[in-house]
This record gives structure tokens, C-alpha cells and sequence, in this order.
């Protein structure tokens, strides 16, 4: 892999002045604590993990297109390209291995342990994971050196499978019988878990969404013949989707920010609102 002067001078800066030598990297033994996530690439081109990613892939291009900043990092699971509808100047693909021989080329610009982010304090104006942390051995640590390296103000987008739902049941089913529906070493986070954790390091929850209502279907016909439950799922059962995405800004004590959008508002009555999918702020004990 070779890298151009402006962008190896742009590494050097985000990684604390030391640019990693990607030669040495490329033959690191991959971290344990990784390791697992690498079969959720082939789960993937599967037909439920194609409607998976069908789902998602929108739904990031859509809150990533007007996040705006100088740098932006996706950390993990290459086939899912997070950062394509965003207008960063710098967007950068990190994993925790390079591609190994006879695979596609993903991008990768440099390889690293999930839980040891190799970037400057406060270099970053975004960071996407992926479905990282419910592969990863250590998520806190991961969530702590994101929340390090984002600058204040800086935003983190994350992906999970939800384990309420129709999907995380034939999951739990599958680890008592053998059959796994999704990839078997994938730890599930619960959305208000995830919440808790983001709390507690001053990471307030924006904005998020529900998705995937169809039932565990490995077949891609009966996967689009129940497509309607998208829909329908938004409306009537918005928190049983498969899977969750959620936006979250890092918030600094003592930081104010000035402007329009903080000018006096007039208060409306509040009236009655249909439920949907979005994920809304709660306090740790699920109140909004």
C-alpha cells in the first residue's frame, strides 16, 4: 500500500506524530479481541445480511451527509461504507487487519487494536462503529478512546443488533441448538445499556433509528415478501427492529454554544405524536 504525501502528512498529524509503519502492520497478528468480527464480512454477502445492509447503508449515508468537520473515521467492517455520503475533506477506513491475499481491496489505511486508538487527543470530528463494540472484548474501552479522540462537539454513530427482537430471539434459540442465525461470537448490547455507557462519559444520544422487522428469513424472496413490515414496524412496534443506529455528541462541561439556534423560542403546547422508530433521549431509567 502506498500513501501520497498529503495524506501521509495528514496521518502523521492524527497519529499523535508518528506515522504507523504500514509494512510492519500489515503482518501483525490480528488482536484477539477482534478477531470474531471478521466473520461478520462473509455473513454479510448472505442474503439476510444483504437486506441488512440495504437497511443500514441508507440510513448512515442519510445521517452522515450533513456531519461536517475536517476529519472523519470509520473503524472496522469494511463492506459497510459509512462514510460515502459524507463531505469531509479527510475520511479515513481503519481495521483491525489489512486485507489478507486473493481479498478485494477495502481501503484500510492503517490497522490497529479496536480498545488502542493510534490518533491525537481531540483530532477527530467523527467516528463510525460499525457493529464494533458487540464483537469486541473490551466495548468500554473502545466507547473511552472514542470518546477521546472526538473533539468536543464531535459526534460517534454505532451499530448493533438489538436483542429485543425476532431476530436476537432466533439468535438466543440458535446458541442452545447449534444453528446460528447471525454470526455466533457477536455479543449483543441492548440499546439502553448502550445508552448508560455513553451517558457516563458525557456522550448525549442525538438522534437514532430502528430497522429490520423481518422475520429471521435466511431466503431473500421471504425476505422481500415481508418487506411491508418495514412500515408497518415504524409504526406499531418501532423498538423490535433487528438492528439499531444511533448518533451520539460529545458533550464538554463548561462549553456553551453561541447563536440563532439558541435564541429565545416560543413554547408550544405538546399534543400527541404516532410512535416511530426514532430513538429518543432518555435518563438512565428509560424516561424521555
Amino acid at each position: 500500500m502506498s500513501l501520497n504525501a498529503g495524506t501521509a502528512n495528514t496521518l502523521n498529524d492524527l497519529f499523535n506524530g508518528s506515522l504507523i509503519d504500514l509494512s510492519i502492520k500489515a503482518g501483525m497478528a490480528n488482536p484477539s479481541s477482534e478477531k470474531s468480527i471478521i466473520a461478520l464480512g462473509p455473513w454479510l454477502q448472505t442474503p439476510t445480511g444483504s437486506y441488512m445492509l440495504e437497511w443500514e447503508q441508507a440510513r448512515l449515508d442519510a445521517m452522515t451527509a450533513d456531519i461536517f468537520g475536517f476529519n472523519a473515521m470509520q473503524i472496522g467492517v469494511p463492506q459497510i461504507k459509512s462514510l460515502q455520503a459524507n463531505r469531509m475533506r479527510h475520511k479515513w477506513l481503519t481495521d483491525s487487519r489489512l486485507p489478507a491475499a486473493g481479498e478485494a481491496q477495502s481501503g484500510v489505511v492503517v490497522t490497529h487494536d479496536f480498545a488502542e486508538l493510534p490518533f491525537a487527543s481531540q483530532s477527530l470530528d467523527l467516528v463510525v462503529l460499525p457493529h464494533v463494540l458487540e464483537f469486541a472484548a473490551e466495548p468500554h474501552q473502545i466507547l473511552r478512546e472514542v470518546e477521546r479522540v472526538l473533539i468536543p462537539e464531535g459526534q460517534v454513530i454505532i451499530t448493533g443488533f438489538n436483542p429485543a427482537s425476532l431476530w436476537g430471539i432466533r439468535q438466543t434459540a440458535g446458541r442452545m441448538s447449534g444453528v446460528h442465525f447471525l454470526p455466533q461470537n457477536a455479543e449483543f448490547i441492548s440499546l439502553l445499556r448502550l445508552k448508560d455507557w455513553l451517558k457516563l462519559l458525557n456522550m448525549e444520544v442525538n438522534r437514532g433509528h430502528f430497522g429490520c422487522y423481518a422475520p429471521p428469513y435466511t431466503s431473500s424472496k421471504w425476505l422481500h415478501r415481508f418487506a411491508f413490515m418495514e412500515k408497518a414496524g415504524n409504526r406499531w412496534w418501532p423498538y423490535f427492529g433487528a438492528v439499531y443506529i444511533v448518533q451520539a455528541i460529545k458533550r464538554v462541561k463548561g462549553m456553551h454554544l453561541v447563536g440563532p439556534a439558541f435564541s429565545k423560542q416560543v413554547i408550544k403546547a405538546a399534543r400527541g405524536v404516532p410512535a416511530t422508530n426514532k430513538i429518543h433521549k432518555t435518563d438512565r431509567n428509560g424516561a424521555e
